[in-house]
């Protein structure tokens, strides 16, 4: 490239870097390893085809995404990133549900402690209007805890 060094998958594939080499934007001769990682997995030709299919404005994207892919790859050769994402969506669920279950806990205690504050009783019935059996009670507040299943917390 007239008078700079050749781009890390010219260096690497010990070939003349061209002007207009397709690699040099994204894989600089200061990081080797990132082209090399992304050889190993994809291959040179298959890069160099899949950056030539794709608008300029989305290559360093591209570029990005193969890095990574490949050091999932190297890491978990059967999974790969999908192996990755798998991990932290369970993570994601695990840390839902605990945190579902801390804010019922907050709710249970907030509920507990406002109906200790008015002395209410735990069942009340509503008087119907006329003859008519009286509807089914209202839940209070603690009676929340025994509403979800949920143990007092001790």
């Amino acid at each position: 490239m007239g008078g700079h060094s050749p781009c890390a998958s010219c260096k690497l594939l010990r070939r003349r870097c061209a002007r207009d080499c397709i690699f040099a934007p994204y894989f600089p001769s200061e990081d080797p390893h990132k082209f090399a990682i992304v050889h190993k997995v994809f291959g040179a030709s298959n890069i160099s085809k899949m950056l030539q299919e794709l608008p300029a404005h989305q290559r360093a994207d591209a570029v990005s995404s193969l890095v990574y892919e490949a050091s999932a790859r190297v890491r978990d050769p059967v999974y790969g990133c999908v192996g990755a994402i798998s991990y932290l969506q369970n993570q994601v669920s695990q840390l839902q549900m605990q945190l579902a279950v801390a804010q019922a806990e907050v709710l249970c205690i907030q509920m507990q402690q406002d109906s200790s504050a008015m002395q209410l009783p735990r069942m009340v019935d509503v008087p119907s209007d006329d003859d008519k059996p009286s509807s089914p009670p209202f839940l209070l507040p603690n009676n929340l805890a025994h509403f979800l299943n949920l143990s007092p917390a001790s």
